[in-house]
């Protein structure tokens, strides 16, 4: 039985690679422009800055040995270990962040590569006939009318949104750091020095919102914009004005679930609400999923 793979962010894809290696017809239908769902990069005056997940971590083995292919080939590249923690300005140290020169959505790409991948292709029902994997929140796959056992588990997820700010200035002149948690602050949660992360020191901050000032506006989100500019320039010192884009993800953190996926036995959920929230555990998700499909049928 064929299988069709709905969301082409990284759980998406890896579990359509994984079925393609194993000579299964594997469709993938991705309702957006571009693969990689929160794996996400978007060019503003000619580069890209990575609007979505900051960063990844490779402490899973296979996770790992793929995070050193990509490296190998320059797709990616270790970053840092260290973030700045405000307030305070104190620095804590953790597992090695893994950023791509590119941007994130260039490995989402490269795990795209020779699949059958139906872009701005939107699916309003499931094929009864059809294996199915729901590679996407949970509260998007309750649209399609899912079976009992997977609505009940998309129901169990909890999602917090997040608006996204680039803020392109006309030159570095922060004191210099990787990238920032916010504690406590009513607006701001992370900032991630892009030029840093991309390794061309160019001039552009990704601020990330708290969910609080998200949920705010969630239907205008470029209003967000100039409240994370002013959060951060006063953080960092930062007396120029950038220019400013704006991103809303109303599905973007959510909270840590049991996993690897959810499945009645031919509709599946995967991603990275099954487990620690992370690139990595999406990958992994959508890896079980697949290795479990060619197991049952």
């Amino acid at each position: 039985m064929d299988v069709v793979v709905v969301g082409a962010g990284i759980a998406g894809l890896s579990c359509a690679r994984e079925l393609a290696a194993a000579g299964r017809t594997v469709r993938v239908a991705e309702r957006g422009r571009v693969v990689g769902g929160r794996l996400a990069s978007k060019r503003y005056d000619g580069r890209h800055a990575d609007i979505g997940a900051g960063y990844f971590v490779a402490d899973d083995p296979d996770f790992h040995t793929l995070a050193e292919q990509w490296r190998a080939r320059g797709l990616a590249r270790p970053w840092t270990d260290t973030f700045t923690v405000f307030p305070g300005q104190s620095d804590t140290t953790g597992p090695t962040r893994w950023a791509a020169p590119g941007g994130l959505r260039s490995l989402a790409e490269d795990l795209a590569r020779d699949l059958d991948i139906s872009l701005e292709s939107e699916i309003s029902a499931i094929d009864p006939e059809t294996i199915t994997v729901l590679a996407m929140p949970g509260p998007q796959a309750l649209r399609l009318g899912p079976p009992a056992a997977i609505a009940d588990a998309a129901n169990e997820q909890h999602w917090e949104p997040v608006i996204a700010a680039v803020l392109a200035y006309g030159q570095r002149t922060w004191q210099e750091l990787h990238a920032a948690f916010v504690n406590d602050h009513p607006d701001l949660a992370t900032i991630f020095d892009d030029g840093d992360r991309r390794g061309d020191r160019a001039p552009v901050l990704v601020a990330h919102s708290t969910p609080a000032l998200a949920r705010r506006h969630l239907n205008d989100p470029a209003a967000a914009g100039p409240i994370l500019s002013k959060a951060v320039g006063e953080l960092l010192g930062i007396t120029e004005r950038p220019e400013i884009h704006t991103h809303r993800w109303t599905y973007a953190q959510p909270a840590p679930g049991t996993g690897p996926y959810a499945t009645d036995g031919r509709v599946w959920l995967a991603g990275d609400a099954f487990g620690r929230p992370r690139v990595q555990t999406a990958w992994l998700s959508g890896r079980a999923v697949a290795r479990a499909i060619l197991e049952k049928t």
